[in-house]
């Protein structure tokens, strides 16, 4: 399989696929086009006859810092937009849970945002150590409808993915393993190497016995978090035209602007 799309990638290495979010310039900040093409292309890969495992990655030297503030500003004003962004975020999770095939979140870098709740929607997860996931749905005036609810509370305490989505703290590669948010660590220059020779080791796995050992998961996972998943994501969508996310939204996305056009100049 080659270049599905300038914002999202999937390449071949043997029977592995490599799914690389492909907005380097903005820290791989999801775009109304890469929210789109992320509810599609697990069915595409499920779908691919010669896939037997896939790794999900960034560009450059973020994994993804979570909605594009333009996108994210065009949810104020757009009653459909919200309606779409809802329905393709439930399609994503939705998708991840089922999707038949092992995938390893290979996180290059910072994972925050829906860049966290894709890193940890992954079967297995692998860190840069220098990386870091965080949620800040709260802190920016949204719930956190995208998969934190969802699926945090799988895989660790409970106390403990209160404290982070309350806060939206980082989460340091190191201290996600400790909490079970991540399987490993690895040195930034061989976390693609040991991604693909994990995903490698899968897809050497008989087919039929891994695939439906995390279908039997996958079940659980959607047994247990198919209330929280659906009441999240319906409060995000209220909490989209909040005051409280609006002034926020607008004022980071104002200090960013800055910050562009200060680097600009020099």
């Amino acid at each position: 399989m080659s270049d599905v799309s300038p914002v999202l990638t999937v390449a071949a290495d043997g029977d592995v696929r490599i799914v690389t979010l492909n907005r380097p310039e903005h820290l791989n900040g999801v775009s109304e086009e890469l929210h789109r093409r992320l509810s599609e292309v697990w069915r595409e890969l499920a779908e691919d006859p010669g896939a037997r495992s896939v790794v999900l990655t960034g560009a450059g030297r973020a994994f993804s810092a979570g909605g594009d503030f333009d996108h994210l500003l065009r949810h104020h004003d757009d009653p459909a937009l919200r309606e779409r962004s809802i329905r393709l975020d439930r399609i994503i999770q939705t998708e991840m849970i089922r999707f038949p095939l092992p995938l390893i979140a290979a996180v290059n870098g910072p994972a925050v945002g829906l860049g966290c709740s894709l890193a940890l929607g992954c079967d297995l997860v692998l860190m840069a150590e220098d990386a870091y996931l965080a949620d800040p749905h709260v802190s920016v005036g949204l719930v956190a409808g995208d998969g934190g609810v969802t699926l945090w509370p799988l895989l660790t305490s409970l106390l403990r993915v209160k404290e982070y989505l309350f806060t939206g703290d980082r989460i340091p590669a190191a201290t996600a393993v400790e909490l079970g948010l991540a399987n490993r660590g690895c040195p930034a220059g061989d976390l693609m190497s040991e991604a693909l020779k994990l995903a490698h080791r899968l897809a050497a796995q008989p087919a039929e016995a891994l695939r439906a050992t995390k279908a039997a998961l996958a079940a659980v996972v959607e047994q247990v978090s198919r209330g929280g998943m659906e009441a999240a994501l319906l409060a995000e969508r209220s909490t989209m035209t909040s005051p409280d996310h609006i002034r926020i939204v607008n004022e980071l996305a104002s200090r960013t602007r800055r910050r562009t056009a200060a680097s600009e100049e020099d």
